[in-house]
């Protein structure tokens, strides 16, 4: 069953057929209007965010913890010219850590999250909120009522609303946009693939500092192992592997912090020197190119920090900054000290400078605990690029994978098994690939430095749009975060050809997988838009729909909240039958974090009684799950009933009786709305429209006959026998219709849309889940039907 439809139709010359299926077939803006709840983020104790504090140190900070392992290697991959340059290269490691992980991410970009939620779509998700720049048309004024959909009104003549008209003039500024955003997650990822292996490698090769005469393969191996028992390990949850892991990474700070003390005193406390950044300008002055290539290393030292605002949506801002500030940051601070006291004294130990500064009695200790702190380091890298992927997900920039929640207390924790398999595989190529830290370290800063160009750029629109920051503010922000990142960005630049080309080919397929996959499901709802059913042609076809009505209800998935799908059209012209009650249900994702799950289902009836049909509007944020179960399904009818209840409660009222309903909120009518002949028990917020009043019942438990009263007894009636008639049309079954719609490229399209669409796009939906997968549809309930068009 499949038909061929050009997506070239006309949208013009609507007349009286638009203004009938308007009146017919309203947005939803009542049912809407009214439906709040008092949802607000959950609070945390002060033992429980100190608990929270000590776990995110083993899920956010491991990546930027174990960069002293590797940062003096990578600055100094040929020897010590001077000792003044230790200093320098220590003053650049001071204040870089200062002005980037510190002032720049902990203290400002980590409070620009979506209510907790982290990452370059979360910025993302908060302009689409307050400027119309998202591609997929699909939102709607009405949700903007919902609790967590915050956004900020502008004067007209402000700079924010002239920034806002400029994004939204064009469709070219809206995809360069988004295309930045889908680069920065792009390198995210390829963070969680070099992370692993470099950090890994790196303690792995403390090995060789007490058996110098190892084979190399070796080490190799030994990474390797580690490696895969590492993503192994994922499936289990952050809150298991956080709890595991923090405590070897507080040790891991403390080791390193007691030891740069211990260096500092011993070897040389001059270094300390290095606060004073004149010292910076001597480094530069006095060694040219090669100081300014060396930055390569020296940007390792904030190496982790990418992944810090990505792994925000699995611990409250307050506990990761209290974590930073009181552990992370001084112990840093202490142990790049300690390593350049020692090299004031050791130049030759430049290669191993960490391992050989620390002291012989505790070697092995440490050495164990470093490589504990390696696989915790990989952890931070993996939970980002997780979190990341699934907002991904949801604002349709990713085909369909399997998202797996592994907390009941903490909804952000999430797994990805196709992308776990993925990370580690390539991770493990890179470090049997290269078999050394310099070029994966060179590959690792381009990666890092392009991400917070990205999250810099998209800063600077949070600032203007939603802080509504003074321009003065957001000049200085930006300059000198672009000064400073622009410089790192010119020193690795040198070395794209020495490793730094891997996170590029990596990023570069990642970001067409992803933009292929936008540009198809854009496609695909331009299509249904444009060829949506007039409902002057339904009502034409009279309650039967012109077919035989058989019992059962026919849930028909639709990408549309408004108007009847072609897919319905195609149905019902190509079967003589069609079920006795027909629900349109449209699942969408909104640029919000979450959507309560009172506010969640939006019903409203289409057309006449008689003919029984509705819409239903179930509403996502991007950190929202479809639960592997009947709760969708369950919901969906109890919100359906609930309405028929309401609007026949409603239409038996005079307007004095709806005034005093939606004023009082009487507690019959919160406790005993569906006590009747049948109870439907839920929790789902729900809206009836009528003429001149919205009702937002929660909890549906009230008796009608108490409260409508004489007025209402024919209505009541009305409404018992409708629901009889639901109840008896769900026990006769339920079928889900979904359309599988198909894309092609036209004959004449270029070569390389062809590849995209015909095979890219093809091949992407042919081995991601479906549909009926995600809603958890019984196979003999399923009903497909295909749908070819060209674009």
């Amino acid at each position: 069953m499949a038909s061929r439809v050009e997506d070239d139709e006309s949208t013009e010359n609507k007349g009286s057929m638009w203004v009938l299926d308007q009146k017919l077939d309203q947005p939803m803006d009542e049912e809407a209007g009214r439906l709040r709840n008092m949802y607000r983020e959950k609070k945390f104790s002060a033992v429980l965010l100190l608990r929270l504090a000590f776990q995110s140190l083993g899920v956010v900070f491991g990546d930027l913890g174990t960069s002293p392992l590797y940062v003096f290697y990578n600055t100094f991959p040929g020897e010590i010219k001077d000792p003044e340059d230790v200093i320098g290269a220590l003053s650049l490691i001071i204040y870089s850590l200062t002005l980037i992980p510190l002032l720049k991410y902990v203290l400002v970009v980590c409070k620009a999250n979506d209510n907790g939620q982290g990452g370059t779509f979360a910025l993302y998700s908060l302009l689409c909120r307050h400027a119309k720049v998202k591609i997929i048309p699909n939102q709607h004024r009405t949700d903007e009522e919902l609790t967590t959909y915050s956004r900020s009104t502008f004067r007209e003549q402000s700079y924010a609303a002239k920034t806002k008209r400029w994004l939204e003039e064009t469709a070219s500024r809206k995809t360069a946009l988004l295309i930045l955003v889908l680069v920065g997650t792009c390198m995210v990822i390829g963070d969680g693939i070099l992370t692993p292996a470099i950090s890994v490698l790196s303690a792995v090769g403390g090995i060789k500092v007490k058996g110098p005469n190892m084979n190399p393969d070796i080490v190799i191996v030994v990474a390797a192992v580690i490696l895969v028992g590492l993503f192994s390990m994922q499936h289990y949850g952050t809150d298991k592997v956080g709890w595991l892991f923090a405590p070897i990474v507080l040790l891991w700070f403390l080791f390193i912090g007691g030891i740069g003390l211990f260096n500092i005193w011993k070897y040389d406390s001059s270094v300390l020197k290095a606060f004073n950044p004149v010292y910076i300008y001597r480094y530069f002055k006095r060694n040219g190119k090669d100081g300014w290539t060396s930055l390569g290393g020296i940007m390792l030292s904030i190496t982790g920090t990418e992944a810090l605002f990505a792994d925000l949506a699995h611990f409250p801002l307050l506990a990761v900054q209290i974590a930073f500030i009181v552990v992370v940051f001084p112990c840093l601070l202490l142990a790049y000290s300690g390593q350049a006291a020692y090299l004031m004294q050791n130049h030759e130990h430049v290669v191993d400078a960490f391992y050989r500064s620390i002291p012989a009695s505790i070697y092995w200790p440490v050495f164990l605990v470093a490589t504990a702190a390696a696989i915790v380091a990989s952890q931070a890298t993996i939970t980002a690029t997780f979190s990341i992927i699934k907002q991904a997900l949801s604002h349709g920039c990713f085909p369909r994978v399997k998202v797996v929640h592994t907390s009941k207390k903490f909804l952000g924790q999430i797994y990805v098994s196709d992308i776990n398999w993925i990370l580690m595989i390539l991770c493990i190529a890179v470090t049997a690939g290269f078999k050394n830290q310099i070029q994966i370290g060179n590959a690792y800063g381009t990666a890092v430095v392009v991400v917070m160009l990205v999250t810099t750029l998209l800063m600077t629109l949070i600032m203007i749009l939603v802080w509504r920051c003074h321009w003065i503010l957001v000049v200085l922000f930006t300059g000198l975060s672009l000064l400073v990142e622009c410089t790192y960005f010119s020193a690795v630049l040198f070395k794209i050809d020495q490793g730094g080309w891997v996170p590029l080919v990596i990023a570069a397929a990642f970001l067409l997988i992803m933009y292929v996959w936008h540009y198809g499901t854009v496609k695909r709802y331009e299509f249904e838009m444009h060829s949506k059913v007039s409902m002057a042609w339904i009502l034409g076809l009279g309650p039967s729909l012109g077919l035989v009505r058989v019992p059962g209800i026919g849930l028909v998935y639709t990408e549309l909240p408004s108007g009847v799908p072609h897919i319905f059209s195609h149905f019902i012209t190509n079967l003589p039958a069609i079920h006795s009650v027909v629900v349109f249900v449209c699942v969408k994702y909104l640029p919000v974090y979450t959507v309560p799950e009172e506010e969640r289902f939006l019903v409203k009836r289409i057309g006449p009684k008689n003919f029984h049909m509705f819409r239903c509007v179930a509403r996502y944020g991007y950190r929202d799950l479809h639960k592997k179960d009947d709760d969708f399904e369950k919901k969906l009818f109890d919100s359906l009933f609930l309405f028929v209840r309401l609007e026949s409660m409603m239409e038996g009222c005079s307007d004095s009786d709806e005034y005093s309903i939606y004023n009082q909120q009487t507690e019959q009518s919160r406790d005993g709305l569906l006590n009747n002949d049948n109870t439907i028990s839920s929790d789902v917020d729900l809206t009836f429209s009528s003429v001149d009043s919205i009702v937002p019942v929660k909890s549906p438990v009230m008796n009608v006959n108490n409260t409508i009263g004489s007025s209402g007894q024919v209505s009541c009636q009305t409404e018992i026998d409708e629901q009889e008639f639901l109840n008896n049309c769900r026990d006769a079954g339920v079928v889900h219709i979904l359309g599988n719609t198909v894309i092609r490229a036209r004959r004449e399209s270029p070569f390389y849309k062809k590849i995209a669409v015909d095979y890219i796009y093809a091949f992407l939906r042919k081995i991601c889940r479906e549909n009926s997968v995600i809603f958890n549809v019984p196979h003999e309930s399923l009903l497909n039907v295909g749908q070819i068009f060209f674009v």
